[in-house]
């Protein structure tokens, strides 16, 4: 089969015939018709997390179709559209998966990282992480709902009932949470980089109360915000925009560091927290109520061969939306 491997941190990704993994117990092939270009993607690629499976094949956010099924797997059938989550394996019996909090597994194992992911035309997957996708949703508007979606989803219920919400980095993620939180009745504050004008019309165009630049004060005092983007200067800037009482979520696996501030920008019972991965439950959650929004996600489409300007489009917020490969 294609696929664009990597070999090496910091390197472009290079095009290779594979061989077609060979299906195990309890696992589904699945022939890959489109995936999803995410910033953690980036993380791997630049080495900002550390310890990937090498040679690699990257993508987590993976829409296709069974063609085989392993022993086990038997609630699937061929010709099945199912979508791949970064989440791709958990032990199962420890501490976190047993209070629902597999997301936390200390043997969690990851699409795109351990496991060999989307860039490419099969895809192997443990039957009990693959999702099975509304048929509302074409191919390519599906697959940034496996992890940007479910990310931002996973995020947006970390606020409680904030009316107020801000979202710093409106990309992939922020574009997809912004119209759940405005179906949900709540008013959304776009924070984009200082001068992206062309993200912020976008947030516009979609619902947003107010957009600006990160640099920007908002017009209201916030209840709560979110970080999607990797920038830990964001977050003393996101305590500040925040009201007594309310929260700041960092959204994104990896950030740079987050500069020392004074306490007075956290007292007053703010909080300030992280999200990890997903869970199945988030998966089938957000799943169900996609459909009934409904969500509409912006996306530009590129061939499996153009993965390395995909990914050098996405670290250059050169595209507003979702990237997505087609395969």
């Amino acid at each position: 089969m294609r696929a664009m491997v990597l070999d090496a941190p910091r390197e472009p990704l290079l095009e290779r015939r594979i061989q077609i993994p060979r299906l195990g117990h309890g696992q589904l092939l699945i022939r890959v018709r489109a995936c999803g270009v995410c910033r953690t993607d980036l993380h791997v690629l630049d080495g900002e997390l550390a310890e990937p499976k090498l040679p690699l094949v990257l993508g987590h956010q993976i829409v296709g179709t069974v063609v085989a099924i392993g022993d086990g797997a038997d609630d699937f059938t061929e010709g099945q559209r199912v979508g791949v989550p970064w989440l791709g394996r958990a032990c199962g019996d420890c501490k976190y998966c047993l209070s629902d909090r597999e997301n936390l597994c200390d043997r969690a194992e990851f699409t795109g990282y351990q496991i060999d992911g989307g860039y490419a035309e099969y895809a192997l997957v443990d039957r009990r992480f693959a999702l099975p996708l509304p048929g509302s949703f074409p191919d390519l508007q599906a697959a940034p709902l496996l992890c940007a979606g479910l990310i931002g989803y996973r995020a947006l219920s970390m606020t409680g009932d904030a009316e107020h919400v801000g979202l710093y980095g409106f990309g992939s993620a922020a574009h997809i949470v912004a119209q759940v939180a405005i179906f949900q009745r709540r008013k959304v504050y776009a924070f984009t980089r200082p001068g992206d004008t062309r993200n912020q019309e976008f947030a516009l165009k979609i619902g947003a109360t107010w957009a600006g630049g990160s640099d920007a004060a908002p017009p209201v005092t916030l209840d709560a915000a979110i970080i999607f983007a990797p920038a830990g200067s964001l977050v003393p800037r996101a305590l500040r925009a925040v009201g007594k009482g309310g929260s700041v979520v960092c959204a994104g696996i990896h950030m740079s560091d987050i500069p020392s501030f004074p306490y007075e920008l956290l007292w007053g019972e703010r909080s300030l927290r992280s999200v990890a991965n997903l869970t199945r439950r988030d998966g089938l959650e957000f799943l169900e109520l996609a459909p009934r929004i409904p969500v509409q996600t912006q996306v530009q489409a590129y061939a499996l061969s153009d993965a390395n300007r995909a990914l050098s489009d996405l670290k250059n917020g050169a595209v507003s939306g979702a990237l997505v490969l087609t395969i």
